[in-house]
């Protein structure tokens, strides 16, 4: 097989969770163990941070990842999901894993990854641990796919642990309310090794997550607690990613001081300048042009559409046009509440088994939203992206938000845009 008929041959054997959903999770770690074991257990050939939560996972990692890059140590980066190339899962030193070796690692494994019945995440995982092992990376940093407690990465023994925050998102697989998340989540913490909480955590999380540590013997720390962190710059325009930034040097600020992984302020300050070029990080704020501005934000729930909101009022534009789109396991009515009325909008759907179909948004949006006239309806994400460019004007501001999904439908339209130019 060449590598376009190897990833063809891993999103048809192996259909992922963000396609079609719950038909394709598989809790428990036993097959993730028993495919590492046939590997050699490449996970125990490198030092880990491990980093879950519900939002702000990807942003944690990629400034951690620049940060040590900057240090010269030399840097595996396991995070999900894609946006446009499927290879950007997993990056060593800031480069993408080689499709020669996702060719070979397939033909290789291809008869256990079917006899064990391995989902699309789970391969993908026991993939970048054989990577970073060859590779010989000295530190990995690993972003949980989906809760903790049995996602197929927990079975690494960190540095340290991060839980970003915690909101209500995939209730359907970790529990009804933040509680029950919060345990799910919790699963990340390992005895004997620190973990970092995030911001704005409640008193009964709080309390959860110091009984959980209690447990295994592992120093908790709060991320509220640093001091002095506005002297370290980050080029992104959203506020909400100063909360991330906290996170990340309240973790490199311990990793310092338990001397586990040694880290100047010189790196400190140019990884995070340049987290961008480091690592190729996009999708969250990321600006697209300027005249007219658009913007998009993979940001999916209540709690990343309310940062969404937040942001939207520090922006200055003459006309808002909105790109949206969900999936069907969110309660879109809910989120749908986050955008204003005075904004010109453009539904869509994704292209992907999991979208929520454009004839069950329009029912919502005709019993949420008053000015009508300014609502169209699209079946693609590229007919509604190249409609809104057509209506902005140069002083106007587009998003583009609702889906990971819608998101790199866009980019994806976007990139097309700019090589027929």
């Amino acid at each position: 097989m060449n590598y376009s008929e190897t990833i063809q041959w891993i999103f048809n054997r192996l259909p992922s969770y963000q396609n079609i959903g719950l038909k394709s999770y598989k809790p428990g770690l036993q097959r993730i163990k028993t495919f590492c074991s046939y590997l050699g257990n490449p996970q125990n050939y490198f030092k880990s941070i491990h980093v879950g939560g519900t939002n702000g996972k990807g942003s944690t990692v990629h400034m951690l990842s620049s940060i040590l890059q900057e240090e010269r140590y030399n840097i595996g980066l396991f995070t999900s999901p894609h946006l446009i190339d499927f290879r950007e899962r997993i990056s060593y030193n800031g480069f993408l894993i080689e499709k020669d070796f996702i060719i070979d690692f397939i033909k290789e494994n291809k008869k256990i990854i079917e006899k064990e019945q391995m989902s699309f995440f789970e391969m993908n995982t026991a993939l970048a641990f054989q990577y970073f092992k060859e590779k010989k990376v000295y530190i990995a940093i690993i972003e949980v796919g989906m809760g903790g407690r049995l996602d197929s990465t927990n079975i690494i023994y960190p540095e340290i642990s991060i839980i970003t925050n915690i909101s209500e998102d995939h209730t359907e697989f970790l529990g009804e309310n933040r509680l029950k998340i919060s345990l799910e989540k919790a699963g990340i913490i390992k005895k004997n090794k620190s973990v970092v909480i995030g911001n704005k955590i409640s008193n009964d999380i709080r309390f959860l997550f110091l009984k959980e540590s209690f447990k295994k013997n592992s120093p908790i720390y709060f991320s509220e607690n640093i001091k002095d962190y506005s002297k370290y710059k980050i080029p992104f325009e959203a506020n909400y990613q100063n909360l991330n930034k906290i996170i990340v040097l309240k973790t490199i600020d311990i990793l310092n001081k338990r001397k586990n992984i040694i880290i100047s302020n010189k790196s400190i300050k140019n990884g995070l300048k340049n987290v961008v070029k480091n690592t190729n990080f996009r999708g969250r704020w990321h600006i697209l042009q300027y005249k007219p501005k658009i913007i998009c934000d993979i940001a999916h729930n209540e709690d990343g559409l309310f940062m969404i909101k937040k942001q939207l009022k520090k922006e200055l534009y003459e006309n808002l046009h909105l790109i949206l789109g969900f999936v069907k396991e969110k309660k879109v009515e809910k989120l749908l509440k986050y955008f204003p009325n005075e904004a010109f909008y453009y539904f869509c759907q994704p292209n992907i088994e999991r979208k929520f179909p454009i004839y069950n948004l329009k029912k919502l949006v005709k019993k949420n939203f008053k000015n009508y006239r300014k609502i169209d309806f699209f079946t693609s994400v590229k007919k509604a992206y190249l409609y809104a460019k057509y209506k902005a004007k140069e002083k106007d501001l587009i998003l583009i938000s609702g889906s990971t999904f819608i998101v790199s439908e866009a980019l994806i339209v976007n990139f097309s845009l700019h090589l027929e130019k």
